[in-house]
């Protein structure tokens, strides 16, 4: 639309009175990506180790604790600019909003109530860092954020295990394995799995910058092979074959159900070949019949669970017990050495929230999940959310991913999980 020319402009010369007009709402906008990046990387811990070096404990460290203070704050200053919106998008998740029920009820019934109360203030603030994502950002900027995230990250990663190498590579348990800004390999490598998938989500839906995306994706492979991590590798395989699976069913019907087919049919094959040679698969990721210790942890955490299966022993609770009278100290016992988590998402659930805590997880998940599915046929999210969530599934079986406060990957899957739910026509009504 074009508006007679104002005093000063030459007669005859169309003039666009939006384009001259001062871009206010395109610098907020842009404010508000760059609040949003600084936040995501104070929730990346990535700065922990290069501050603080391999004595960081949050747990134990006040000073850590109140580091993540800004990231809460400018969490709240992304809720203020669409207050309505949040509200919408956190309506629109009735699982997440009991799940959060449970862990503040608890508070009641925990072990160390203190301990709840603190980490149960955290994750909600965690959370809801997720949910001003979703209710402030397209599907693209979601996108361009996350994907910036990664880029500064991998940089970090780059130069600090080059230029300080005594930092950014181990000498101890795995010599000459990168592990970047964090504290092992395994942090490292699975992060930058996520990062290759969402930068090059990102190359697919950013064309203005999709050769950089690639290039920076290209860099991210490269951090997962360096950290030598064979799960994460693998992860990062599932991962973009689930990006592959998403591109060829929006190319249109005919592909989508072709794609469809071979998914289902490579599932089933995968899920036949972990059944009838699970010790082929784990040798192949140079994992022991105890995923290196983890059945021993699950077995020694069901035996205390069975204790007190409804209720559990309070929101992030148990693994800092030192009574020497609580389940940590039976789970060492049978364990014969002290976990720092579970080791599993669903466990952990259960042991911390009891088993209306898990049940509140799994239909969250499961919501999650199923728009997903829908996504991948009508959203073109769905190139980060799908091949995000499929990782994180199969990170959660190993680790402690879920509900967990102060955490990146917790935060990304709240913010997707709540994004699926808000499509960009919502957010823009």
């Amino acid at each position: 639309m074009t508006w007679d020319a104002p005093k000063g402009v030459p007669s005859g010369v169309l003039w666009d009175g939006a384009a001259a007009a001062p871009p206010r709402t395109s610098n907020i906008s842009a404010l508000a990506m760059i609040v949003a990046v600084i936040m995501l990387l104070i929730y990346s811990g990535g700065w922990q180790l290069p501050l603080f070096g391999e004595k960081a404990d949050e747990s134990a460290s006040g000073l850590l604790r109140v580091a993540y203070l800004p990231a809460y704050a400018l969490a709240f200053f992304l809720m203020l600019a669409r207050p309505w919106n949040l509200v919408r998008v956190t309506l629109r998740q009735p699982f997440l909003i009991i799940l959060m029920g449970v862990v503040v009820a608890s508070i009641t019934w925990s072990i160390d109530p203190g301990v709840s109360i603190r980490r149960g203030f955290a994750v909600g603030c965690t959370t809801m860092s997720g949910l001003a994502l979703a209710a402030r950002f397209s599907w693209l900027d979601m996108t361009r954020i996350i994907a910036a995230v990664f880029a500064l990250l991998i940089v970090a990663c780059y130069v600090i295990c080059i230029a300080v190498p005594s930092i950014g590579v181990m000498t101890e348990l795995f010599p000459g394995a990168w592990r970047g800004l964090w504290m092992e390999k395994n942090s490292l490598g699975g992060l930058m799995a996520l990062g290759a998938c969402a930068l090059w989500a990102a190359a697919l839906m950013d064309r203005d910058r999709s050769k950089l995306w690639l290039i920076f994706g290209g860099l991210a492979v490269g951090l997962v092979l360096l950290s030598q991590s064979k799960t994460s590798l693998a992860s990062l395989m599932l991962g973009l074959m689930a990006l592959g699976f998403v591109w060829i069913c929006q190319r249109g019907p005919a592909l989508g159900a072709a794609a469809t087919w071979a998914g289902v049919t490579g599932v089933m094959l995968l899920v036949l070949f972990l059944l009838l040679a699970s010790d082929v698969f784990l040798g192949i990721l140079g994992k022991d019949a105890t995923l290196t210790g983890r059945t021993q942890i699950w077995e020694a955490a069901m035996r205390q669970i069975e204790q007190r299966p409804w209720e559990g022993y309070g929101y992030a609770a148990v693994w800092d017990d030192k009574s020497g009278r609580g389940p940590l100290a039976w789970i060492v016992h049978d364990a014969k050495f002290t976990p720092q988590h579970a080791h599993n998402s669903w466990i952990e659930q259960w042991i911390g929230i009891g088993l209306f805590g898990l049940a509140a997880w799994g239909l969250f998940y499961l919501q999650a999940m199923a728009l997903a599915l829908i996504a991948v046929f009508r959203e073109r999210g769905a190139l980060l959310a799908f091949p995000f969530l499929i990782v994180f599934s199969l990170v959660s079986l190993t680790e402690s991913i879920a509900v967990i406060y102060n955490d990146f990957r917790w935060l990304v899957f709240v913010a997707l999980a709540a994004k699926l739910a808000f499509s960009d026509r919502a957010l823009e009504s």
